[in-house]
């Protein structure tokens, strides 16, 4: 009994749960501070503001200023805007958290690469924040834009806990997150899923993201764009990086693995 729950084990964890802990509290920690630096960064708000009206003259001159046009078609159909809303607050974290564990427990070797991926994009998330810090559309009604998710989270900033208002920046548009994660999951895992439908899914993930960004207004198309150039920059780096430890770190399979992973 116990070798047959060794071997079960073995197959469920397959690096052990010393492993499990520590990629739980790299990733914790990780995101953590990535909320807390996000969020400790200084508004910036006439910045901002100035830097979301730049947008829309860079998206004007290059016809590319669509996104109320597609609110206002959107806001059409009330099921479109509530499924919208929804998706833009739990989607991302639901969604993300589950591909990891999928990823981790059923493709363990393609599992750090991702990781890597990431981390590297959350840093890299951290310097727009701080260089570029930007207003959603959402703090533009002028142009004809309306707080969709506003319902969804009816509780003023003002009236929330401290601990919500140090993890909260609401300048932090450039780049659009919710965009980056879902490339940097939707990619490796339309690359493994094995059915059709599973991987068309994954890999219209990202543009079902994008929809919903823009037809809640958090944030522009631009922010979008940057959001899939974080994400390249970080499968570049995390490429890079499995140099230092091929074994561990690339996005393939090399199996057994008989050391510790980091």
């Amino acid at each position: 009994m116990l070798a047959r729950a060794r071997r079960l084990e073995a197959r469920v964890l397959p690096n052990g749960w010393v492993d499990v802990l520590r990629q739980l509290a790299l990733l914790m920690g990780a995101y953590f501070g990535y909320g807390l630096v996000r969020g400790l960064v200084e508004g910036r708000a006439t910045a901002a503001f100035q830097h979301a009206r730049e947008l829309v003259h860079i998206e004007r001159t290059l016809h590319l200023f669509i996104e109320p046009s597609i609110q206002a078609w959107a806001s059409g159909s009330h099921l479109v805007m509530e499924v919208s809303s929804w998706l833009y607050v739990n989607a991302q974290g639901t969604i993300t958290i589950s591909a990891l564990v999928y990823l981790y427990l059923r493709h363990n070797s393609r599992f750090y690469f991702v990781r890597n991926m990431l981390l590297v994009a959350m840093a890299l998330a951290l310097v727009g924040y701080i260089v570029f810090p930007t207003a959603p559309p959402r703090f533009l009604p002028e142009w004809g834009f309306i707080d969709t998710v506003d319902r969804l989270t009816p509780v003023n900033v003002s009236e929330k806990s401290a601990v919500f208002n140090i993890l909260f920046n609401p300048y932090a548009a450039v780049p659009s997150m919710h965009v980056a994660f879902a490339v940097m999951i939707g990619w490796p895992l339309s690359r493994l899923v094995r059915r059709s439908i599973a991987r068309v899914l994954w890999i219209v993930y990202p543009l079902v993201m994008t929809f919903v960004i823009v037809v809640t207004a958090n944030h522009f198309i631009a922010d979008a764009l940057l959001g899939a150039l974080t994400a390249g920059v970080s499968a570049y780096a995390a490429r890079r990086l499995a140099r230092l430890r091929p074994a561990v770190w690339r996005f393939g399979s090399i199996e057994p693995r008989v050391h510790a992973s980091v």
